[in-house]
């Protein structure tokens, strides 16, 4: 039998599901452990503060903890899109225990510009949180996008219901080290981010990214065709499969002693055009993908801005004394809305369509404005707008999120990704500072309804007939 020995040797094709599942159940661990270190930071980040500057700037100190978010998304992502997901989501939780532990440098010496400063990087844990939600759908099938991306948003769950008992446990213990008090917490934080970087950079392997990009090379039809002679290359090309297939293949553990070895070793290029104005200029051409960052960032707008004023308005009707029981009741029931149910808010996405729940989504949060606005001083009708308000979350980000993953190519993938939590964090940090405002000069009531009208446009977007096929999954 006759063997050309000219023939290249390609890499075997991935165990996709059993890579999935792995990354799945690496996710949803991390998860829980960055949504703890996230959570006791914003449960104790504004007291702190209060304590160390005052409490006019108090609220402006928890915000720079979003805005860090955001900002940390556009290097995270850039690094997502050259190397894979496993460095930006190590680099991203570093960077927020390097901010925890200047929030805690910074409670010993009660200096302001350090706090800043800290709190802007404690945002990594968030943004490591919010890539997160991307990675677990890099690999995932088509008709399960929806339920995945929504399983490792719901993990958030359970640490943001655990983190306050760690944050009274953290600050107990750590008083007696002889740190500040609401110190311990950030330090307890930064502890968590540690243990979550570690426990990725050891364990997500292969990269899933890196992975996809070696399916959707080695799958497009023409990926083994040479080029015309006449023809330039694009500008925009994937890099070839065998680049990506080495990539994934160098850093896979070994499936057994049979494994084909690469004919020669190959230098991995990064894609090219991968950054913010790439991202953009891809959003820009691409209904699908607008649509989809649009309804993240317009969802996390209306929510941040009624839930922002909502402690202020329980407390113009209820004495000091009941206000923090009754913030911590009504906050709760709306942290249930926005992550308890979203398993539930993930199928329906797989099963009636993206678009679908994004007009649910918003109509939830005009129900949530209209209900919240009229409710005046009656607690438990506020409760219901609240829960509502969360719902209405819920559907936009798990929607938006995998509409707009499977609409863009996997070269591009990360910086889009990137550039929609860009926003999204920017729109939030806006609605909270301008929510302030608005409920000083007019009232809770007037700001739940510019939030419905802010909404209001994205119900026309959503009903605009888009493809929802990713380009390296149609051709």
């Amino acid at each position: 039998m006759a063997t050309d020995l000219t023939a290249p040797r390609t890499a075997a094709r991935p165990d996709v599901a059993s890579i999935q599942r792995r990354t799945l159940r690496l996710l949803f661990t991390t998860q829980i452990i960055g949504g703890i270190g996230v959570t006791i930071g914003i449960a104790v980040g504004a007291l702190l503060a209060a304590r160390i500057a005052g409490t006019a700037v108090a609220g402006v100190a928890q915000s720079a903890g979003v805005v860090g978010a955001a900002l940390l998304a556009v290097p995270v992502t850039r690094i997502m899109a050259r190397h894979g997901r496993r460095p930006g989501l190590v680099l991203a939780y570093a960077v927020g225990a390097v901010g925890g532990l200047l929030v805690v440098l910074a409670a010993a010496t009660r200096w302001v510009p350090l706090l800043f400063l800290g709190m802007l990087l404690f945002g990594g844990g968030t943004a490591a949180n919010l890539q997160a939600r991307y990675t677990a759908v890099d690999l995932a099938e088509p008709a399960r996008r929806g339920r995945q991306l929504s399983l490792i948003v719901w993990a958030t769950t359970i640490g943001a219901v655990a983190a306050p008992n760690f944050a009274a446990l953290a600050d107990r213990v750590t008083t007696g080290w002889g740190l500040p008090p609401l110190a311990g917490p950030f330090a307890f934080s930064a502890a968590a981010f540690v243990l979550a970087a570690v426990v990725l950079l050891g364990l997500l392997r292969p990269d899933p990214l890196l992975t996809a990009r070696r399916l959707a090379a080695a799958d497009a039809p023409a990926a083994d065709a040479p080029p015309a002679a006449d023809a330039p290359p694009a500008a925009d090309a994937p890099p070839a499969a065998d680049a990506t297939a080495a990539a994934v293949a160098a850093e896979a553990p070994a499936a057994g002693g049979g494994a084909t070895p690469a004919a020669a070793p190959v230098t991995v290029r990064a894609p090219r055009g991968a950054g913010m104005r790439a991202a953009w200029s891809v959003v820009r051409g691409q209904p699908a993908a607008r649509l989809g960052i649009a309804a993240v960032a317009v969802g996390h707008l209306v929510m941040v801005a009624v839930m922002a004023m909502t402690p202020v308005r329980l407390g113009e009707s209820h004495a000091d004394a009941d206000v923090l029981r009754l913030v911590g009741i009504v906050l709760s029931l709306h942290i249930a809305g926005m992550y308890a149910f979203s398993p539930v808010v993930g199928w329906l996405t797989d099963r009636l369509g993206r678009r679908a729940v994004i007009l649910g989504g918003v109509g939830l949060l005009l129900a949530a404005c209209a209900v919240a606005g009229t409710a005046g001083h009656h607690t438990p009708r506020l409760s219901v707008g609240l829960v509502l308000l969360g719902l209405g979350w819920s559907g936009t980000m798990v929607a938006g999120s995998t509409l707009l993953s499977e609409s863009v190519a996997a070269e591009v993938r990360p910086s889009v990704q990137g550039l929609s939590d860009l926003i999204m964090g920017l729109a939030g940090a806006g609605a909270a500072v301008v929510s302030g405002f608005v409920m000083q000069f007019a009232g809770y009531p007037v700001l739940t309804l510019l939030a419905a009208v802010a909404a209001a446009p994205l119900v026309a977007l959503a009903l605009r007939p888009v493809p929802t096929g990713a380009p390296d999954e149609e051709g």
